[in-house]
């Protein structure tokens, strides 16, 4: 599939488009992403998430509420390249994240509100395929996210844009 930019997603779909309201940075080399979305609902916890990447992607986005902690990193260089192997697209963080100079050099989509070096917890607390809201916006599994440099948007199904990305 080819990945979808915001702008023309949002000028396409108007105020169906959920616009994601959060200071986000492209840390991944891949920084166009686009595809269904998974989510997951923890706190300071990596497990979970590592878990879930290790699983099939088809495709998909992981959009991981983190609770938009800077504290405590929720997703780092293996755990990505791990999603990278399952076939996940990429990965939305509300929340940090770390290792961001290998994270650039890697083929997959990691968008974040930071960075931080300190790792998260291993507990596995959390929820997955939950209802979120983030930026205020509402995020369910199987909507459809587009990622880029000008932010992040939602919708309910695929966006029959004609201006793929490039």
């Amino acid at each position: 599939m080819a990945t979808i930019h915001t702008a023309d997603l949002c000028d396409e779909l108007g105020p169906a488009a959920r616009v994601c309201l959060a200071p986000w940075r492209s840390h991944g080399g891949r920084h166009a992403v686009s595809g269904h979305v998974q989510t997951l609902r923890t706190f300071e916890d990596a497990a979970l998430i590592r878990h879930t990447l290790g699983t099939p992607g088809k495709a998909r986005v992981l959009v991981i509420d983190a609770g938009g902690s800077l504290k405590a990193a929720v997703l780092g260089d293996r755990m990505a390249r791990i999603g990278m192997d399952n076939g996940w697209a990429g990965v939305l963080v509300y929340g940090a994240i770390r290792d961001v100079a290998i994270l650039q050099g890697l083929d997959f989509g990691v968008f974040a509100l930071g960075s931080v070096p300190a790792r998260g917890g291993k507990a596995g607390t959390g929820e997955v395929g939950v209802d979120l809201t983030i930026g205020s916006a509402s995020i369910r599994p199987g909507d459809f996210i587009a990622m880029d440099h000008d932010g992040v948007v939602v919708t309910a199904g695929i966006s029959t844009t004609r201006h793929p990305a490039g």
